[in-house]
């Protein structure tokens, strides 16, 4: 399927590895410009290596910004210009107990997995607006729902999102811009690798005993590639995804329990 890519411009924060990885890899494959983003110059450098073997004929440029630093952020703005395809990803998370999470844990949660959304959004939304075409696109998770005992403070952040993303898109009712949130569920990433301790020697093994402890509500029972949340992300970015706008999207293997 033709996803009518060609010639937009996106912007995915967050996207050296796992899901941001892959969401920018599809979209370029599919014909997008795409400009990532790591942490560091060295981050973003490996990552485009990667990404201009895969596809050799896309144009992919990166930009290294620290999320949790708001001069950083403005700088970044302020060196991109009109962005066609906004892709909110960036995020962090850990497991702690909830009564040995700091103040400053929280702060830090909320400024690089939410602020990062919402100031980008705020940058990017009105020309967009004027262009009359836009895409936002929020990956929350399905932590967002089924807040996790383990990390309170992460499913705090994409609730969050999701509250934004929905009031973002009233915004833009009558026009042709549209802001969604997709919800990923346990996903086969870095960070999951290292939350499960997990490694493809391992994977058959932890991935059995995570599903029956951890999510056994899942109907997938595996953890999904982040390949399948880019499929996902990339019909949302398109032109074809004109009729969704204010919505939060489940690619979450069925954790949730819910049918909607």
């Amino acid at each position: 399927m033709d996803l009518q890519l060609q010639g937009k411009r996106a912007f995915i924060s967050g996207s050296t590895k796992g899901i941001g990885f892959a969401i920018a890899k599809t979209l370029a494959e599919e014909g997008a410009e795409v400009i990532i983003n790591g942490r560091s110059e060295d981050s973003v450098d490996e990552a485009l290596k990667k990404l201009k073997e895969a596809a050799p004929k896309s144009k992919i440029s990166g930009i290294a910004c620290d999320f949790s630093s708001p001069e950083e952020i403005k700088s970044l703005i302020n060196n991109l210009s009109d962005i066609d395809i906004l892709v909110n990803n960036v995020g962090v998370f850990e497991p702690k107990p909830f009564e040995e999470i700091p103040d400053n844990d929280w702060q830090r949660f909320y400024d690089i997995n939410v602020m990062s959304g919402v100031r980008l959004s705020r940058a990017f939304l009105p020309s967009m607006k004027r262009r009359d075409w836009g895409r936002i696109i929020f990956i929350s998770s399905e932590s967002g729902i089924n807040i996790p005992e383990e990390m309170v403070h992460y499913g705090m952040t994409k609730t969050a999102q999701l509250a934004i993303s929905r009031g973002i898109s009233e915004t833009t009712k009558g026009t042709n811009v549209t802001v969604n949130s997709v919800l990923p569920g346990p996903t086969f990433s870095e960070g999951v690798k290292d939350f499960a301790d997990v490694d493809e020697d391992n994977r058959e093994e932890v991935e059995k005993e995570f599903f029956n402890t951890e999510r056994p509500a899942s109907l997938l029972q595996r953890f999904i590639d982040p390949q399948e949340i880019a499929n996902m992300v990339a019909y949302v970015a398109s032109p074809l995804s004109s009729a969704t706008n204010g919505a939060a999207l489940k690619a979450d293997g069925g954790v949730v329990k819910t049918a909607f």
